[in-house]
């Protein structure tokens, strides 16, 4: 096999690939024992017809598309190696020659890792925001607690009132005429939630169980089912229930019921702990991501269209997978949201491109300031990982050869490369 690099411009190659005429013929010679079994030829048995007759009654072209599919399967690989190109895109393959008793000439276009020229990276400016937990934050995280410990309970001593849950039958009518989805039966209505039409919750407060009311609405212009858009609508109602929600005392037994501590003020300081760490954690991502769009903005690269078309097809692909792991289908997807695969592939796209350029500039950072790796490194983050999915060390290791290590080792040294970044940036408090 010879092969031949040209650069082209846009951070794109083209390597011509040839085979020579004894590769041809070998390969030719595979395709007839693998096609034989489909051709028959009077007076002879199905699968037994020699070569030379097939040909002669065919062609040779006839074996041509499985032996040219057979040498690019394995020439390319080859050539990928031998070029010592950093490939980030699928080849555009093109046959140049193909004809038995020759050589087998192909092309293969391919998107190449683009060249950054870094800017400023280090002093860079960025606004700090000063972490604090009020005891305004303490008490609303505490009463979402107390809201999901909430039991719902049944009234019967008083009529409705605004916050409760009903239990509601009700019945539209449009000129005295009902309309169609305009009834329901033993609805669990929240009063307040607005999740009727306007004005028809506020209409059901005073009401008692088991007393009909009627609620006058109006449907709003712009209405989804144009049938009912800016109508005048009765609806017949009943009161079944009236349902509340009960929370817990807030007190040492409520504090033990949901937490593993036994007073209240213990529960509270750990929810104040736990609220100041989740808020640093959140300033410090806050940093890194204005550090890295400033580094980003700062430098220069030519990102491939083939590479970036590699990248938002494997975001699309995340994000199939994903509804998939959730029971949802992208056709059931699409009709749910309205959305297209090329729609959602066109907004993927700068996405794609920021991830891209992210990884670009980062991994140059990382080589300009001589990051690198060591295996006591290494070892660490595997033990993390081990933790993590609570596995020993040792099956983590099974599972990952020399390229998923070095694989990791990137992607440490892309970390560390971000923590430089902040480490180095001034910070500008951002005043209330």
């Amino acid at each position: 096999m010879s092969l031949q690099v040209e650069k082209l411009g846009g951070n794109m190659a083209k390597m011509t690939i040839e085979l020579p005429a004894e590769e041809v013929e070998k390969a030719l010679q595979e395709a007839y024992i693998k096609e034989r079994k489909s051709i028959s030829l009077p007076g002879f048995r199905k699968g037994k017809v020699p070569r030379q007759m097939i040909e002669k009654m065919f062609g040779p072209e006839i074996f041509y598309e499985e032996a040219v599919n057979q040498m690019i399967g394995e020439a390319y690989p080859k050539a990928y190696d031998e070029s010592e190109l950093e490939i980030v895109s699928q080849p555009q393959i093109d046959v140049v020659q193909m004809e038995k008793g020759k050589s087998f000439v192909f092309t293969a276009e391919v998107a190449v890792k683009p060249e950054v020229t870094l800017g400023e990276y280090k002093g860079l400016s960025i606004s700090v925001t000063e972490v604090d937990v009020t005891d305004e934050d303490v008490e609303a995280e505490i009463s979402k607690e107390r809201e999901r410990s909430s039991r719902i309970i049944s009234v019967t001593d008083r009529r409705v009132q605004d916050g409760d849950i009903v239990d509601l039958n009700y019945e539209g009518f449009i000129d005295e005429v009902p309309f169609e989805g305009g009834k329901g039966e033993n609805h669990s209505l929240t009063i307040g939630s607005n999740s009727f039409i306007a004005g028809f919750e506020e209409q059901l407060i005073g009401t008692e169980v088991g007393k009909d009311i009627e609620v006058k609405v109006t449907f709003p212009e712009q209405y989804h089912a144009e049938n009912l858009a800016g109508k005048d609508a009765v609806f017949k109602c009943t009161i079944n229930e009236i349902r509340v929600k009960e929370l817990p005392e807030l007190d040492d037994e409520f504090a033990a019921d949901v937490s593993e501590f036994e007073t209240l003020q213990e529960y509270q300081e750990d929810v104040r702990k736990n609220l100041l760490s989740q808020r640093e954690k959140e300033a410090q991502t806050q940093k890194e991501n204005q550090v890295v769009e400033l580094a980003i903005e700062n430098a220069t690269m030519d990102i491939p269209e083939p590479m970036l078309d590699v990248e938002t097809r494997q975001m699309f692909n995340d994000h199939a997978q994903r509804m998939q792991q959730q029971g949802l289908s992208m056709e059931q997807y699409y009709q749910f949201t309205g959305m297209t695969e090329e729609k959602m592939l066109e907004e993927l796209r700068p996405m794609a491109e920021n991830r891209i350029k992210t990884r670009l500039v980062l991994e140059e950072i990382a080589k300009a300031e001589e990051i690198e790796i060591s295996e006591e490194r290494l070892e660490e983050e595997l033990q993390k990982m081990a933790d993590d999915y609570q596995m020993e060390i040792h099956k983590i290791k099974e599972f990952m050869g020399e390229e998923e290590k070095a694989r990791l080792k990137e992607d440490i040294a892309v970390q560390e490369a971000i923590t430089l970044l902040v480490e180095c940036a001034v910070e500008q408090p951002v005043e209330d």
